[in-house]
């Protein structure tokens, strides 16, 4: 592997890359898009802006990793066209980034810039302007993992605590001792409101003339978060006309904030981004990306995506051998089926797959049906992207088993006319991935190796053809799994038969000419894994 670090990160982080044997590329300034043109990882801070023509170059890039929250730094768009996993490092900072808040916020409510800046001119201001934390209401806008910082820390100087967060449970804020309320009412009812919100299109300017005017005369505002969260221009008019008593803000809209109309306010602390940049932080978040890019690229685990689902461990762990059944189930779906012109596909979960994480299933179960048909190959985090973009419909449905196997994942692929094909498979207790029905009949075979699978009139004899004819071809078979739809003389009978070495497509005709054969198809999945986990212990 082959990553490149493009910001100052912890050496710790450095020498986790280097331990697995990986070359570790700091690349000087401007050598950026030559390096990454192989890179398997590039791990950046706020710095390096990971742009649509960046990944144009970077062929081979499996992953970006940002050390630190913010991710406004990276085209998610692209990445995730592109099949490129974003992930960061969310509560990495977050203590040092609520200290910051501290500092700030005392430092406002005590006017220590400016008694500073008096004592520096030689000036004795004693007349005290100042006030008191404690008793005071601190309104957080956002109660996630520096929110709940900001929160605990707040209660230690005995202030009441108020939260705006849509995403927060009464339960989750009341074990904070938190009260929960709407967005109106926090403004209104706080003495100090602090931002712990992440961008988004609906937080994007949540602080604008129309919120401001709704917090308390003599309010004051902290932002460690994002700038854009803010409307200058409406903040400056608020400091100005004395609505707002002061500000405190780490981060700005435009950075460094050239024509920031609130820069030269005298009531306004600004800090030039720097909540999160303390040694520890930065010791902790180099440390975590490295980890997480590590661990993705060796072992497949994924942990604070951005633009997929997380996995913890042990989630990925469970789920592992269900993505592998998934993937092999939908590459049989597209190579089995009489027409690839698929325009719905539908998955259905029983058991642990459905408990698990279908979502992500979902995804793998896509990967084995496009990339037996694409050229342009699709991974865990673009195949749902790539599946709408070609106007594919992807339908799911849990159900509970009466019998018979209880964890397994089916997979059905239509057109317009109807059903096509359908399979199911279930994980066994070795962790390898089992077929146990195609088209509604019976059969349980490995999902692994070349495939024969070929469909025939319930007949005497035709196993016996089947296996004399690949004999006098020279192929050896491996294993040899039958279902029939029914017993009686007459029906359908499907097999699946296991073939040793290379196998020329040319046997295929040979097959065909046995009388009472109605279909013969060659499928390839991948070869058993030889660290395959099990499953359960």
């Amino acid at each position: 592997m082959k990553i490149i670090v493009a910001d100052k990160i912890s050496e710790r982080g450095i020498e986790l890359l280097r331990e697995s044997g990986w070359l570790v590329v700091l690349p000087p300034a401007g050598a950026l898009p030559t390096e990454v043109a192989d890179a398997d990882g590039l791990i950046v801070r706020s710095a390096t802006r990971v742009t649509a023509e960046l990944l144009d170059k970077a062929e081979r890039l499996r992953v970006v990793g940002r050390a630190g929250v913010g991710v406004d730094n990276v085209d998610m768009d692209a990445a995730t066209h592109r099949g490129v996993l974003v992930m960061n490092t969310p509560g990495g900072n977050a203590v040092s980034v609520a200290e910051h808040t501290f500092a700030l916020m005392l430092a406002l409510a005590r006017s220590v810039p400016q008694s500073n800046a008096a004592i520096q001119a030689g000036r004795w201001e004693k007349s005290s302007t100042g006030m008191e934390l404690r008793g005071k209401t601190l309104g957080l806008v956002g109660l996630g993992r520096v929110g709940t910082e900001v929160a605990r820390r707040a209660r230690a100087l005995e202030m009441k605590v108020l939260a705006y967060d849509p995403y927060v449970t009464q339960a989750a804020a009341r074990e904070l001792d938190v009260e929960l309320i709407p967005l109106e009412d926090l403004l209104r009812r706080s003495d100090v409101v602090s931002l712990h919100t992440a961008l988004s299109p609906a937080t994007e300017k949540i602080i604008n003339p129309e919120t401001l005017a709704k917090m308390k005369r003599g309010a004051r505002l902290i932002n460690c978060a994002r700038g854009e969260l803010i409307d200058e221009a409406a903040l400056a008019e608020a400091l100005r006309a004395g609505h707002l008593a002061g500000a405190a803000v780490d981060t700005f809209a435009q950075e460094p904030p050239k024509n920031s109309p609130l820069i030269g306010l005298p009531n306004l602390i600004a800090t030039p981004h720097i909540a999160g940049s303390t040694a520890e932080a930065q010791e902790e978040v180099g440390t975590l990306i490295a980890q997480q890019v590590r661990d993705y690229l060796s072992e497949g685990l994924i942990r604070n995506a951005v633009n997929m689902p997380a996995l913890s461990a042990e989630q990925y762990r469970l789920l592992r051998p269900y993505l592998e059944l998934g993937e092999r189930l939908g590459a049989l779906v597209a190579q089995a089926a009489p027409s690839a012109s698929f325009s719905r596909i539908r998955i259905r979960y029983a058991g642990e797959p459905a408990e698990l994480g279908s979502h992500v299933i979902r995804s793998a179960v896509l990967i084995g049906l496009l990339n037996s048909v694409l050229d342009e190959k699709v991974n865990l985090v673009n195949a749902s992207q790539a599946a709408a973009a070609r106007g594919l419909i992807v339908e799911e449905t849990t159900r509970r088993r009466e019998r018979g196997f209880p964890n397994t994942v089916e997979v059905s692929a239509a057109n317009n006319g109807g059903a096509e094909l359908a399979v199911e498979g279930t994980v066994i207790q070795d962790g390898s991935p089992r077929i146990l029905s195609l088209d509604g009949i019976s059969l349980e075979a490995p999902l692994e190796g070349t495939l024969l699978m070929t469909r025939n009139r319930d007949v005497p004899g035709v196993i016996g053809m089947i296996g004399t004819s690949l004999g006098n071809l020279g192929v050896n078979i491996a294993t040899f799994a039958l279902g029939r739809r029914s017993p009686v003389h007459g029906a359908e009978a499907v097999a699946l038969v296991r073939l040793d070495g290379k196998v020329d497509p040319a046997i295929l005709k040979h097959i065909r000419a046995i009388p009472s054969i109605t279909e013969a198809r060659l499928i390839h999945l991948p070869e058993s894994p030889i660290d395959r986990p099990q499953q359960r212990k």
